[in-house]
């Protein structure tokens, strides 16, 4: 090329370039995230190294939101990326569409952000955990109207405690969407006030299966249930995250059915020892306090009831008739006074001055 061009010209004619490599359009690249910043736009850019190189990546929106986990600095990864250069600056970078974990699995890894963000915020605390009732009016059950799960439920609830009153909103428990629907119907149960207690469950399966139960959505809609719940997703070897949000864990969902409902023979039997005992308390006390009464007959008071107030009533006349002896013994002394003071003024008057000569 004999003649001069743009720096422009250049950037473009590079980025032509690799646009059109196949080998570049798309390309898998491995690398250890660093520089990571996510902005409000929805947008990430983080640099790419290994140890003897490094490359800018920018993944937009469009694609973050398929992500299963939360990429951060120093997470090993594996980037579906278009190699490009932005021509503005002459910056070569990869334009990223698809990000998996580099060793870990994206569900386990995304497992393992979202536990220890919840489990910082509070929400697995044992202080917080709400008691379950020990006779629910009603059970609460989320989960699938037509998997084994319902069924065993019933069954249990059956054997321990006939005419149960059982309350069931069908949700899909696995695939897209599974998840927003078991978070809203825990949220209908909470707006209802004939449940006492929820069973929020599946049966077992991979952890793909499980994932639902995974979700943030499903965690917050837990935490903030007034509703006690009991979590029983899986087989007993199953944790999910809604386990550790839950109010209590069941193994399975015929454990979590053991755990909502007593047995009623055994609640009977106890209904029966109680009244038994409360029997035997108040006839107890019924005893003493007629004792007691028995003893209290024998005082002289109620003998002879009148026996106080005859001598207080005499104690009144005594009273009665001293206040008036010292009212009349007042009043001769307030009368003797009275004469003498009223000699004395009548001794000193002008017209008996005069009447004695003292006016000649």
């Amino acid at each position: 090329m004999s003649q001069p061009i743009s720096v422009a010209q250049l950037n473009r004619y590079v980025a032509a370039l690799l646009d059109r490599d196949a080998n570049l359009n798309p390309v898998l690249v491995k690398g250890e995230i660093s520089g990571f910043k996510s902005y409000a736009s929805g947008h990430l850019y983080f640099t790419l190294k290994d140890d003897e190189a490094a490359v800018s990546c920018v993944m937009f929106k469009g694609q973050t939101a398929k992500l299963r986990f939360r990429p951060a600095d120093g997470l090993k990864v594996i980037v579906t990326a278009k190699a490009s250069l932005y021509d503005r600056d002459g910056r070569f970078q990869l334009y990223v569409s698809d990000m998996t974990a580099d060793g870990l699995g994206d569900l386990y890894l995304a497992y393992e952000q979202l536990k220890k963000r919840l489990a910082a915020e509070g929400l697995f605390d044992v202080d917080r955990k709400k008691k379950l009732p020990v006779l629910p009016r009603a059970i609460g059950v989320v989960t699938s109207p037509s998997g084994a799960v319902i069924r065993d439920i019933i069954n249990v609830l059956s054997r321990r405690f006939p005419n149960f009153c059982l309350k069931l909103i069908p949700v899909q428990v696995q695939g897209e969407g599974a998840a927003a629907s078991i978070a809203a119907a825990v949220r209908r149960f909470n707006e209802r006030a004939d449940v006492d207690v929820l069973i929020v469950g599946r049966g077992g399966g991979s952890m793909e299966d499980l994932w639902a139960f995974n979700e943030e959505i499903v965690a917050r809609a837990v935490y903030a249930s007034r509703i006690p719940v009991i979590s029983a997703v899986g087989h007993e070897t199953d944790f999910t995250i809604c386990d550790f949000v839950a109010d209590l864990r069941a193994p399975t969902p015929s454990a979590a059915a053991e755990l909502a409902m007593p047995i009623r023979r055994e609640q009977e039997l106890m209904l029966l020892q109680a009244q038994n005992r409360l029997k035997l308390a108040l006839g107890s006390r019924l005893d003493k306090q007629r004792q007691r009464l028995a003893h209290l007959s024998q005082n002289k008071i109620f003998r002879q009831p009148y026996a106080l107030t005859d001598r207080r009533r005499l104690d009144l006349d005594r009273v009665r008739q001293k206040l008036c002896q010292t009212m009349q013994q007042t009043h001769s002394q307030q009368d003797r006074r009275f004469s003498v003071l009223a000699g004395k003024l009548d001794a000193l008057s002008p017209l008996k001055v005069l009447a004695r000569g003292y006016g000649a």
